[in-house]
């Protein structure tokens, strides 16, 4: 068996597992809300900061990495304008336009994504990941968040007295975004000529599992299998989008303008992701419909981790 083909275990021990662990905790309210929240600030400024740095520093660099970034940006606009326009008109409630846009345009492509792209390519899939994860977080800050504030005006009919400028810039220039540092440091050693230590190898491939459970763990923390039922109509269409439309836009741009196989399967790969918690997030922070973003995100991951990714794992393998 290679190593792909082990790595696909992944799939259980790294994905499924820690969201049955969350969901089960949450139920015997074993954990607090708040050491949840600390769990996801330790993954994010630590060990996401730690793995960016490794990954980048054996990115091979070429041609191909810049026009990672542009279907980074795609990836997220695209559906975000389809989702908009043809889907979210529907609703009458601003609240719930904005719940859905959100969960149109934010997937799960830095954890979701970068574990099932490191279970094909290793760590070089993995780091493509995280320059589209990280042209999502551009987009976070500069468009969705100004869209989801947009929404909660439109249906409070009123500004909310904040300093948007000053939490603007506290979102953008933020802790959480220390994993840039990491990728650029990581890009600046590779590009120095200095080759990574090979004791660092093991200890990449460890965070990998690690970062996947701090991640997914708070996921199904979240789960309300109530709501999720209540909203499953509204969503359907967010299905489609996910894994119909948007999967069959890029197929055919990356078919076309990307050559390198190992770029274009993980692009692939981007192209399936479900909804990110990021779309809830997003949502309670404007007090948008939480439930719908939850339910978005707990159905699509629901279909993605035992079917979709299966048949593209064999396909691009």
């Amino acid at each position: 068996m290679d190593n792909a083909n082990l790595r696909l275990i992944f799939v259980v021990t790294d994905l499924i597992a820690p969201l049955a662990v969350g969901y089960f905790l949450h139920q015997r309210q074993l954990v607090s809300g708040e050491a949840i929240n600390k769990l996801i600030r330790f993954n994010v400024i630590c060990i996401y900061t730690i793995l960016s740095l490794l990954s980048f520093w054996v990115l091979p660099i070429s041609w191909s990495l810049l026009i990672v970034p542009i279907f980074g940006f795609l990836l997220i606009l695209v559906p975000g304008a389809i989702g908009s326009f043809c889907f979210a008109r529907r609703f009458t409630s601003w609240l719930d336009r904005g719940a859905y846009v959100a969960s149109a345009m934010l997937a799960n492509i830095g954890t979701l994504g970068g574990v099932c792209a490191f279970i094909l390519y290793a760590e070089e899939g993995f780091a493509y990941t995280q320059i589209i994860g990280t042209c999502q977080n551009i987009l976070l800050v500069l468009v969705i968040f100004p869209m989801a504030q947009y929404c909660y005006m439109k249906q409070s009919h009123a500004i909310r007295k904040t300093n948007r400028l000053r939490t603007f810039c506290e979102l953008f220039f933020s802790i959480n975004q220390l994993s840039l540092i990491g990728m650029a440091a990581g890009l600046l050693l590779n590009a120095s000529g200095i080759a990574r230590p090979a004791v660092l190898g093991p200890v990449f491939q460890s965070l990998v599992h690690i970062a996947a459970w701090i991640a997914m763990l708070p996921v199904g923390f979240l789960i309300d299998f109530k709501q999720v039922h209540r909203y499953e109509e509204k969503v359907r269409s967010l299905t489609a989008l996910r894994f119909l439309i948007t999967p069959i836009i890029f197929g055919v741009l990356i078919t076309l303008f990307v050559k390198d196989p190992v770029v274009k399967g993980t692009l692939f790969i981007c192209a399936f992701c479900p909804t990110a918690i990021n779309a809830v997030l997003t949502s309670r922070i404007y007090h948008l419909t939480t439930d719908l973003a939850v339910s978005s995100f707990v159905i699509t991951t629901t279909a993605f981790l035992p079917v979709i990714f299966p048949i593209l794992f064999f396909w691009l393998r």
